[in-house]
């Protein structure tokens, strides 16, 4: 029987990782067995043993879709009338119109709100664990969700948007984290991708509320989306109180017999799956490992040696979904209002678009296991600069002609980039960036890529209007040209920094991270674990 990861050793494991720690050498044939084990698992195995880790995984990620929901809100409030007369102004054509500065205050407000929200997320999950940084989050947004939903004027909703970003941003990155830590190698790429997935259902629902509300000439046009929002966190919250906690946050914190009693109370049938005992010890020697590579876990650990690596490229992952167009796709019914298609018949395209980009989610699962992550993600790169270049393409004779084919076509385009998108790299993202990391620096690295990618989106969502707006830049369509640019220049980065992260365990990628291994050639690396540890900690002496 294997050597259990016992209680005497538990002292030195602390989340704050103060001291580089030797690895204890008896763990490490049991460390390898259960990295061995966790390669031979397969997908349907995996599925049938560890079920109740993929329903806590996807009860979790449900919680996105109140922060999906509330990217949509404002820009479809502004066609409500009743909106409009609540809170615009009278202007000179007899209309209320919400004024520009504050349609950006109020668009860009729970986005700067989340910014706070997200630093503080990399503190608390890793201080109070995912569970009670999860509840905290959405106990808090039930009592912000009363500001915006009484708002007397402006000052105060603007007040309420960023305020609701903050427990927004508190619980935006855990899903993915969450995902990657709860469950066995081969489930995580399909939970990581859901996450995903949760954005394009939460933006569905949210386009089928205004769509519904669309004819509704009353406060309740504007209302009853806000009042959804309480919906969530009602469900989620006693859920939480159930969910088993992050057996990887219980080792960094020491607490090595609750991880192995987590692990046992997931698997359905712990005969056939992974031995609890070895699993622990497989995530002792691969915290022990990378402690000796970097014993900190602050935000400024993330950028020191090896680790400078592995942060970068997860926060320029992040970034490129911002860099592949993402703020034009979102412009996808304007396009095809300007073909000629009324308000309803183009609302209802965006709720198409959003199925679509649901369906892209399920078509992101079908390619898992036939492709690695890096070429799914380095081509569609690739197609998606073929895209814009076509709708910049585009863009130039409809400057010059008044035939609304046009416009209809760079629309269609635009919808087809967006299933690319969340069939490909979309999804891949969320995997990408929970993989890449080391385990002890993983949420606040997550926290890192998307707060920069926060950051990266709002620019866009600023300047995206300028250049399609006739009466500023006026590049029209022709700004298919500025983001094939972008995207030419992610799949350059892409092609050369993205590491094949499929099949790999996170002490593999430690150590290939720590040997520098080129990118391109990850997948090309056999390691002996054991062997691989030793070498590292007492350069091979025992």
């Amino acid at each position: 029987m294997q050597a259990n990861a016992s209680t005497e050793k538990t002292p030195a494991m602390n989340v704050a990782g103060e001291s580089q720690l030797a690895i204890h050498v008896e763990w490490l044939a049991d460390a390898q067995d259960a990295n061995s084990e966790e390669h031979k698992l397969g997908f349907w195995t995996a599925m049938r043993i560890y079920r109740k880790s993929v329903l806590w995984s996807v009860a979790v990620s449900t919680a996105l879709f109140m922060d999906a929901f509330d990217t949509i809100i404002m820009g479809n409030l502004y066609g409500q009338p009743a909106f409009r007369e609540r809170y615009g102004v009278l202007g000179k054509s007899g209309s209320y119109q919400v004024p520009s500065p504050w349609q950006i205050g109020l668009n860009n407000g729970s986005s700067c709100g989340q910014l706070i929200g997200l630093l503080l997320s990399g503190y608390a999950t890793e201080r109070f664990g995912f569970r009670k940084t999860m509840a905290t989050g959405l106990a808090t947004s039930i009592g912000l969700i009363f500001i915006l939903f009484f708002a007397p004027n402006l000052k105060v909703l603007e007040v309420g948007q960023v305020l609701f970003g903050i427990p927004l941003g508190l619980f935006q990155t855990i899903p993915v984290v969450y995902a990657a830590e709860i469950a066995p190698g081969s489930l995580k790429p399909y939970l990581t991708t859901y996450v995903n997935s949760c954005w394009a259902i939460g933006h569905l629902i949210g386009a089928g509320v205004f769509r519904g509300c669309l004819t509704m000439d009353n406060q309740w046009a504007y209302k009853i989306p806000f009042a959804i929002q309480w919906v969530w966190p009602t469900i989620l919250l006693p859920l939480l109180w159930f969910a088993p906690e992050s057996p990887w946050w219980l080792v960094r914190c020491g607490r090595l017999e609750e991880a192995k009693s987590v692990l046992r109370s997931l698997a359905s049938n712990s005969e056939e799956g992974l031995d609890a005992d070895k699993s622990v010890a497989l995530m002792a020697v691969t915290i022990d490992y990378e402690r000796t590579v970097n014993s900190q876990t602050s935000y400024r650990a993330c950028f020191k040696g090896i680790d400078l690596r592995r942060t970068l490229v997860v926060i320029v992952i992040y970034c490129i979904q911002t860099l592949s167009g993402n703020s034009l796709r979102s412009y996808s019914t304007y396009f095809m209002e300007q073909a000629g298609f009324p308000s309803k018949e183009a609302a209802n395209l965006t709720v198409i678009n959003y199925a679509l980009a649901l369906i892209g989610g399920f078509v992101a699962w079908v390619l898992l296991p036939l492709f690695g992550r890096r070429p799914i993600y380095v081509w569609s790169l690739a197609a998606m600069f073929l895209l814009m270049v076509l709708i910049g393409g585009l863009g130039i004779p409809q400057a010059k002609s008044d035939n609304k084919s046009y416009s209809w076509a760079i629309g269609a385009l635009l919808i087809i980039s967006s299933f690319l998108y969340n069939a490909t790299m979309g999804p891949l993202t969320n995997t990408l960036c929970a993989e890449i990391p080391s385990t002890i620096l993983r949420s606040k690295s997550v926290v890192l890529a998307r707060w920069v990618y926060t950051v990266t989106s709002i620019i866009a969502g600023v300047f995206t209007p300028y250049q399609l707006n006739p009466t500023a830049w006026n590049w029209g369509a022709k700004t298919g040209f500025f983001w094939a640019v972008a995207c030419f220049l992610s799949f350059v980065f892409s092609f050369f920094c993205v590491p094949e992260t499929k099949d790999r365990s996170s002490a593999e990628m430690d150590i290939l991270f720590d040997r520098k291994t080129s990118a391109r050639h990850f997948q090309d690396v056999t390691i002996d674990l054991t062997e691989a540890v030793i070498e590292k900690t007492d350069g091979g002496k025992n």
